[in-house]
């Protein structure tokens, strides 16, 4: 059965145009583009009875923690097909696993528009919880150097500037 699942997820990757690698016979590694996450890899990796998926989403919040978690527990309810998950150094990922007699064509279409729309989607509120204080930081030493904050617009409202462009 992998070898049926892995020529299934082969063509799929052929006919999407989805950047990947494939590592081994069993995992593939394919890069999601995003929105607000530029983009997000995911690995299926396919076992004896099972495919799993693992997508990083971030690198462990710098504080907030229980706010950040909180809010990923919450959001679990409602997905489909991958959960968020922590690895042992409280990085976030998004994980699931589907039997591999589920794989189709249909079923990875779902399965990485869920991964996109659950990482794209979460990106910029993870930040938010999670790294204020370093976009705060990073907001501040652009706008001393007159360096552009564009990219860090979504922010914005975490500062207040003056007319100086001094935080408060």
């Amino acid at each position: 059965m992998p070898e049926s699942a892995a020529a299934v997820i082969t063509d799929y990757l052929a006919a999407s145009a989805l950047p990947f690698e494939q590592v081994g016979q069993s995992t593939f590694v394919i890069t999601l583009p995003g929105e607000h996450k530029l983009q997000t890899n995911v690995s299926l990796t396919l076992g004896s009875h099972a495919m799993t998926i693992n997508a990083f989403v971030s690198r462990n919040p710098d504080e907030n923690h229980e706010d950040v978690y909180r809010w990923l527990l919450e959001r679990n309810r409602r997905m489909y097909a991958v959960a968020f998950a922590i690895d042992h150094l409280g990085d976030i990922y998004l994980t699931g696993r589907l039997p591999l007699d589920s794989i189709t064509a249909a079923e990875l279409d779902r399965v990485f528009g869920s991964v996109l729309e659950y990482s794209d989607g979460a990106f910029n509120t993870i930040l938010e919880l999670g790294f204020a204080s370093a976009i705060k930081r990073e907001w501040a030493w652009r706008i001393s150097r007159g360096e552009s904050t564009a990219n860090l617009a979504a922010f914005a409202h975490l500062t207040k500037s003056d007319q100086t462009g001094d935080l408060h």
